[in-house]
């Protein structure tokens, strides 16, 4: 079993892990902040936005997007580092994000504000096109969470966190989601951020488990990952595609105060045998 170690301590409720060029991004929700670290745990920020949640995508030409979810907007990264309106999404708590290969973003959304103490709604998820136009695709997830894009763009993946399930759907030309199935049952599994493998086998990180867990279609585990605090997210990336990097920190409760406390959020990175593929 390969060695779980640290690449980065010191955070807040860190997630949204994001492989690109040659190093990894995340976002720490805590201090508002987009972070890239190297391999060797150099860190710089290199973007500040006060959003709860606060998670990141690529676009093909290499620009960042973020969901800045109090004021509903999708907004984009400029080489000068400006922040821009990409897309206007509406009224919403917006969660994750995901862009296929083809600049299509899916953007999802709980139905409920919960740190608010509203009453549970079933969630949604948003496809924003290419050219700014903005369309739900897809509704009655009851709690909407990492998602990824297989490859060939021809499948969205998306955690069903309160339902305990990985939910697919088939991608269409335009964007447009079709063939709802559960793509795999987790039993006892509570899955976050997720990521695709080349063999087709999901990643997911657990908070409440605190691992993260390979499977395969229909919910055979394949391997975990023990950790010691709860697992938020988890990317495939490295020079070879081979590290698994899983941020997590000490889970608390959303009836605490302080749900996740200062310092415990770390950046942990292991090595797997199957590199990454498609999206995030």
């Amino acid at each position: 079993m390969n060695e779980v170690r640290t690449l980065l301590t010191g955070r807040g409720l860190v997630e949204s892990p994001r492989w690109h060029g040659d190093r990894l991004y995340f976002s720490d929700w805590t201090a508002g902040e987009v972070v890239a670290v190297d391999l060797d745990g150099h860190s710089e920020v290199i973007a500040r936005l006060r959003s709860l949640p606060l998670c990141t995508a690529w676009l093909p030409d290499g620009r960042l997007v973020m969901v800045s979810s109090p004021d509903g907007r999708l907004l984009r990264q400029e080489p000068d580092r400006s922040l821009v309106t990409h897309a206007d999404l509406g009224k919403a708590v917006w969660n994750d994000i995901v862009v296929d290969g083809r600049g299509n973003a899916y953007v999802n959304a709980i139905g409920f504000d919960m740190m608010g103490g509203e009453e549970f709604r079933p969630g949604f998820v948003t496809l924003v096109t290419a050219d700014g136009s903005v369309h739900q695709v897809a509704d009655d997830i009851a709690f909407p969470n990492g998602m990824a894009v297989t490859p060939d763009n021809s499948t969205l993946i998306v955690a069903d966190s309160y339902r305990h399930s990985l939910v697919a759907f088939d991608i269409g030309a335009d964007g447009r989601l079709s063939d709802r199935r559960v793509w795999a049952d987790l039993g006892e599994g509570t899955p976050d951020g997720i990521c695709i493998d080349a063999d087709g086998a999901v990643w997911y990180a657990d908070v409440p488990n605190q691992w993260c867990a390979r499977v395969a279609e229909g919910g055979k585990v394949l391997r975990t990952v023990a950790l010691d605090r709860g697992g938020f997210a988890c990317a495939l990336g490295g020079p070879d595609g081979t590290t698994l990097f899983i941020v997590a920190a000490e889970w608390r409760g959303m009836s605490e105060t302080v749900p996740v406390p200062p310092g415990t959020g770390q950046v942990l990175f292991t090595q797997v045998d199957v590199p990454g593929a498609g999206w995030p």
